[in-house]
Protein backbone atom coordinates (compact mmCIF):
# COMPACT_ATOMS: atom_id res chain seq x y z
CA UNK A 1 0.00 0.00 0.00
CA UNK A 2 1.28 3.46 -0.81
CA UNK A 3 1.86 6.00 1.95
CA UNK A 4 -0.83 8.23 0.50
CA UNK A 5 -3.36 5.39 0.59
CA UNK A 6 -2.39 4.49 4.18
CA UNK A 7 -2.98 8.10 5.29
CA UNK A 8 -6.27 8.25 3.38
CA UNK A 9 -7.35 5.04 5.16
CA UNK A 10 -6.64 6.65 8.55
CA UNK A 11 -8.85 9.60 7.60
CA UNK A 12 -11.65 7.22 6.58
CA UNK A 13 -11.21 5.08 9.69
CA UNK A 14 -11.74 8.12 11.92
CA UNK A 15 -15.13 8.80 10.28
CA UNK A 16 -16.16 5.14 10.63
CA UNK A 17 -15.26 5.02 14.31
CA UNK A 18 -17.14 8.22 15.16
CA UNK A 19 -20.23 7.09 13.25
CA UNK A 20 -20.07 3.64 14.89
CA UNK A 21 -19.86 5.23 18.36
CA UNK A 22 -16.58 3.36 18.92
CA UNK A 23 -14.92 5.84 21.24
CA UNK A 24 -12.40 3.29 22.52
CA UNK A 25 -11.38 2.77 18.89
CA UNK A 26 -11.01 6.53 18.44
CA UNK A 27 -8.79 6.65 21.51
CA UNK A 28 -6.63 3.94 20.00
CA UNK A 29 -6.56 5.54 16.54
CA UNK A 30 -5.53 8.91 18.01
CA UNK A 31 -3.42 7.53 20.89
CA UNK A 32 -0.25 9.24 19.60
CA UNK A 33 -2.02 12.42 18.53
CA UNK A 34 -3.43 15.68 19.79
CA UNK A 35 -7.03 16.46 18.90
CA UNK A 36 -7.73 20.16 18.51
CA UNK A 37 -11.38 21.15 18.18
CA UNK A 38 -13.50 23.83 19.78
CA UNK A 39 -12.00 23.28 23.25
CA UNK A 40 -8.53 22.85 24.64
CA UNK A 41 -6.29 20.34 22.81
CA UNK A 42 -6.70 16.76 24.03
CA UNK A 43 -3.92 14.18 23.88
CA UNK A 44 -3.55 10.54 24.77
CA UNK A 45 -5.73 7.50 24.33
CA UNK A 46 -7.80 7.75 27.54
CA UNK A 47 -8.31 11.52 27.32
CA UNK A 48 -9.44 11.38 23.68
CA UNK A 49 -11.84 8.51 24.37
CA UNK A 50 -13.29 10.43 27.35
CA UNK A 51 -13.69 13.61 25.31
CA UNK A 52 -15.80 11.81 22.70
CA UNK A 53 -17.87 10.00 25.36
CA UNK A 54 -18.49 13.26 27.21
CA UNK A 55 -19.31 15.25 24.07
CA UNK A 56 -21.42 13.09 21.75
CA UNK A 57 -24.93 11.80 22.36
CA UNK A 58 -25.23 8.06 21.70
CA UNK A 59 -28.58 6.44 20.92
CA UNK A 60 -30.05 2.99 21.65
CA UNK A 61 -28.24 1.48 18.64
CA UNK A 62 -24.91 2.53 20.20
CA UNK A 63 -24.20 5.21 17.60
CA UNK A 64 -24.59 8.99 17.38
CA UNK A 65 -26.80 8.40 14.29
CA UNK A 66 -24.39 10.41 12.14
CA UNK A 67 -22.56 10.02 8.87
CA UNK A 68 -19.28 11.90 8.51
CA UNK A 69 -18.54 12.58 4.85
CA UNK A 70 -14.92 13.52 4.23
CA UNK A 71 -14.16 15.09 0.84
CA UNK A 72 -11.66 17.30 -0.99
CA UNK A 73 -8.85 15.30 0.56
CA UNK A 74 -5.39 16.67 -0.23
CA UNK A 75 -2.45 14.66 1.11
CA UNK A 76 1.22 15.60 0.94
CA UNK A 77 3.69 12.88 1.91
CA UNK A 78 7.38 13.40 2.62
CA UNK A 79 8.90 9.93 2.31
CA UNK A 80 12.31 11.22 3.40
CA UNK A 81 11.11 12.31 6.84
CA UNK A 82 8.24 9.83 7.17
CA UNK A 83 5.72 12.62 7.66
CA UNK A 84 2.55 13.69 5.93
CA UNK A 85 -0.03 16.44 6.13
CA UNK A 86 -3.58 16.53 4.84
CA UNK A 87 -6.44 18.95 4.36
CA UNK A 88 -10.01 17.86 3.87
CA UNK A 89 -13.61 18.96 4.19
CA UNK A 90 -16.08 17.26 6.51
CA UNK A 91 -19.85 17.33 6.39
CA UNK A 92 -21.75 15.68 9.23
CA UNK A 93 -25.22 14.34 8.48
CA UNK A 94 -27.67 13.11 11.11
CA UNK A 95 -31.06 11.42 11.07
CA UNK A 96 -33.34 10.18 13.85
CA UNK A 97 -36.91 8.90 13.82
CA UNK A 98 -38.07 12.42 14.75
CA UNK A 99 -35.36 14.24 12.74
CA UNK A 100 -35.21 14.14 8.95
CA UNK A 101 -31.81 13.50 7.41
CA UNK A 102 -29.95 16.80 7.44
CA UNK A 103 -26.48 18.30 7.54
CA UNK A 104 -25.69 19.41 11.09
CA UNK A 105 -22.12 20.63 10.69
CA UNK A 106 -19.48 21.30 8.05
CA UNK A 107 -15.87 22.32 8.26
CA UNK A 108 -12.31 21.30 7.62
CA UNK A 109 -9.76 18.90 8.99
CA UNK A 110 -6.06 19.66 9.02
CA UNK A 111 -4.07 16.59 9.96
CA UNK A 112 -0.46 15.63 10.55
CA UNK A 113 0.87 12.07 10.39
CA UNK A 114 4.11 10.24 11.07
CA UNK A 115 5.33 6.83 10.04
CA UNK A 116 6.51 4.91 13.11
CA UNK A 117 7.85 1.38 12.92
CA UNK A 118 6.55 1.18 9.36
CA UNK A 119 2.98 2.24 10.28
CA UNK A 120 1.34 5.59 9.60
CA UNK A 121 -0.26 7.25 12.65
CA UNK A 122 -2.11 10.47 13.36
CA UNK A 123 0.05 13.05 15.15
CA UNK A 124 -2.52 15.82 15.12
CA UNK A 125 -6.12 16.30 14.02
CA UNK A 126 -7.46 19.85 13.87
CA UNK A 127 -11.20 20.10 13.36
CA UNK A 128 -12.40 23.56 12.38
CA UNK A 129 -16.19 23.65 12.12
CA UNK A 130 -17.25 26.52 9.85
CA UNK A 131 -21.00 25.91 9.53
CA UNK A 132 -23.29 24.66 12.32
CA UNK A 133 -26.88 23.48 12.01
CA UNK A 134 -29.06 21.81 14.64
CA UNK A 135 -26.54 19.94 16.81
CA UNK A 136 -28.89 19.70 19.80
CA UNK A 137 -29.30 15.94 19.21
CA UNK A 138 -25.59 15.41 18.59
CA UNK A 139 -23.60 17.34 21.19
CA UNK A 140 -24.23 16.85 24.91
CA UNK A 141 -23.33 20.35 26.03
CA UNK A 142 -25.79 21.85 23.53
CA UNK A 143 -28.51 19.34 24.51
CA UNK A 144 -27.99 19.98 28.22
CA UNK A 145 -28.20 23.78 28.07
CA UNK A 146 -31.40 25.28 29.55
Amino acid sequence: MTSRRAVENLIARYAELVDDGDFAGLGLLLADASFVGSGAPVSGRAAIEKMFRDTLIVYADGTPRTQHVTTNIAIEVDEQTGTAVSRSYVTVLQALPELALQPIAAGRYRDRFERRDGEWRFVERRADVKLVGDVSRHLRRVAEQP
